[in-house]
């Protein structure tokens, strides 16, 4: 399994907070994650281009 750090701002306290994406995990990826500082759970959806960067994400409030 190949991860990389990315970071980003939680979609409700809006603190800079960090993810670890499993590179190998396939091009569309969805999980839910919770915030490092406020707790809340969060809907975390990231596509990958074929070199594994991300060219797509988006963090919203779980529905």
């Amino acid at each position: 399994m190949i991860e990389e750090d990315y970071l980003f701002n939680c979609p409700y306290c809006f603190a800079e907070i960090s993810i670890r994406i499993d590179m190998s995990g396939g091009r569309r990826q969805s999980l839910i994650y919770e915030c490092e500082i406020c707790s809340r759970a969060m809907e975390i959806r990231l596509e990958l281009d074929e070199e594994g960067n991300v060219i797509d994400f988006f963090a919203d409030q779980e529905s």
